[in-house]
């Protein structure tokens, strides 16, 4: 394949509107995500924290090696299963996942109302009044099909 059709057919691919819509799509996804994690790790976690007696669930973890130190310089360092801020990624997901339904449910509504208007056939408008001469002549047509 040369290299000019190569080029030529990624370009046509780049510049797809499906292309660029998605990449617009997944940085605005990457900024949202930040959002909801910012309210799910500083708002909602703080809150349940509280609720539970001041736990900080980012804390929470099994360890299955502790940190080795000699002469306060970490020799080994500590192994642990972070299970507290695996349980905050499941909640920031699920933030995620319900934020984007409800957006997905509002754009369907949206379109289906939409979709409804287009489909509802148009009543026909009432014809327009004859002018009085066009009347005049039609009554004058008609005396003359009658006399013969």
């Amino acid at each position: 394949m040369a290299k000019g059709k190569l080029w030529s057919e990624f370009k046509d691919f780049a510049m797809k509107g499906n292309v660029i819509d998605m990449a617009v799509g997944v940085v605005i996804g990457g900024a949202f995500g930040k959002i909801v994690t910012s309210l799910v790790s500083d708002i909602i976690m703080p809150a349940v924290g509280a609720l539970c007696g001041g736990l900080n669930f980012t804390d929470w973890k099994w360890v299955i090696s502790k940190a080795v130190e000699e002469g306060g310089e970490v020799v080994k360092p500590e192994v642990a299963i972070a299970w507290g801020n695996f349980l905050q990624v499941i909640f920031d997901f699920i933030i995620i996942a319900f934020c984007i339904f409800m957006v997905i449910k509002a754009i369907n509504k949206a379109k289906a109302l939409t979709e409804k208007k287009e489909e509802a056939p148009a009543e026909p408008e009432a014809p327009a009044p004859k002018p009085d001469d066009v009347v005049l002549l039609e009554e004058i047509r008609d005396l003359l099909k009658q006399k013969n």
